[in-house]
């Protein structure tokens, strides 16, 4: 499960211009490339229980806040799991959790500023919270210990996530030159330089190394261990 964030930074006439073609409602810039690439795993495959489609690839750039956000995503409740584990927003932008299990869940997070409490509630029943902060969000329920999410909260629209194999495209870059960083949950974080021409392609590649990584159990919404009774 791998997902990775770029951070842009782009400079000279065709960055600016691009900017202001955005501004001008087109639905992408003139000069424009895709930074395309693929994720791997090292000492950690991606056959495993982390996978490759939880991955999300991010690109910053100065023009990032006058293109379209995604303001929405649906993270789903059932088999006592969410589904995706990996859900990515904008700043602004709302998930919602329908629970689609006969039995109560209540999905919260402690997650700084981005801190919720959607309560307890079953099918056909439905929350929704609206992050306002950038950020990793941690999403628990607080009946059932085995269900975690990871909500990502970007300030920029040039994200996606890879595919199955690890391979991965943002389209719609401005040109310019990126630092374009890969996270995954397991992993941490890894980071490269690539050039985005102003048409073509701009590869990056990453190998992430998850042999280190820990489990540990997490607390329930009031800080407390859960029981051990399934009482719902």
């Amino acid at each position: 499960m791998v997902q990775s964030r770029g951070l842009i930074d782009p400079g000279g006439v065709a960055a600016r211009a691009s900017c202001l073609l955005a501004l001008l409602g087109l639905s992408a810039p003139v000069w424009a490339g895709t930074v395309t690439g693929t994720i791997s795993g090292s000492k950690w495959p991606l056959s495993t229980a982390s996978t490759a489609r939880d991955w999300e690839v991010t690109a910053h750039s100065s023009c990032a806040s006058r293109l379209t956000l995604q303001r929405s995503a649906t993270v789903i409740m059932k088999g006592k799991a969410f589904s995706p584990h990996v859900a990515v927003v904008a700043v602004g932008g709302t998930v919602e959790f329908p629970n689609e299990d006969p039995i109560f869940h209540n999905a919260f997070s402690v997650s700084g500023d981005n801190a919720f409490d959607l309560q307890l509630y079953k099918r056909p029943k439905m929350g929704a919270f609206t992050f306002q902060h950038p950020g990793i969000v941690k999403v628990y329920c607080n009946i059932h210990p085995q269900m975690s999410a990871v909500v990502l909260v970007r300030d920029n629209p040039l994200f996606t996530k890879a595919a199955a194999d690890g391979s991965f495209a943002i389209e719609g870059v401005p040109a310019g030159k990126y630092t374009v960083k890969a996270w995954q949950e397991r992993a941490g974080e890894a980071a490269v330089e690539v050039t985005v021409p102003d048409k073509g392609e701009a590869q990056a590649r990453f190998a992430l190394d998850a042999s280190s990584y820990k489990t540990v159990p997490h607390k329930n919404k009031f800080g407390k261990d859960y029981t051990t009774d399934d009482k719902y």
